[in-house]
């Protein structure tokens, strides 16, 4: 079983940043494979950026490639996502989710196995 509680997300400013923290529970969260997702109002849950369980590899949605940066520390349980250069079109609620099959990556939301309650983040003009 592993729980996931995002925080870090607020109001910003076109051209801001934002760091959201996903805070993991259980012993498999180190060999998992993270990723974020964001759902804005009206839309689908899309994938934004992922790091691979197994060796750290990093995967990004094409439209945030350059501005966010995915990591993790295994020592806290946790990953981040460094938001920069943030959008309008940004807007959303951010969701953490895990796949226990760490050697897998996916851009699909249902192979996702865990996901944290989501937080806002909201880009003015």
């Amino acid at each position: 079983q592993v729980q996931l509680v995002e925080s870090g997300g607020g109001l910003v400013q076109a051209g801001g940043s934002l760091r959201l923290s996903c805070a993991g529970s259980g012993r498999t969260f180190s060999s998992s494979t993270m990723a974020w997702f964001r759902q804005a109002p009206g839309k689908e849950r899309e994938f934004v950026a992922a790091v691979r369980g197994n060796d750290g590899t990093t995967y990004y949605e094409d439209s945030v490639k350059d501005r966010f940066t995915i990591s993790r520390d295994n020592a806290k349980n946790t990953v981040y996502l460094q938001m920069n250069s943030l959008r309008p079109e940004d807007t959303a609620v951010y969701h953490c989710a895990a796949m226990v099959a760490g050697w897998l990556v996916s851009r699909s939301a249902n192979m996702y196995n865990y996901w944290g309650q989501g937080t806002q983040v909201t880009v003015s003009s």
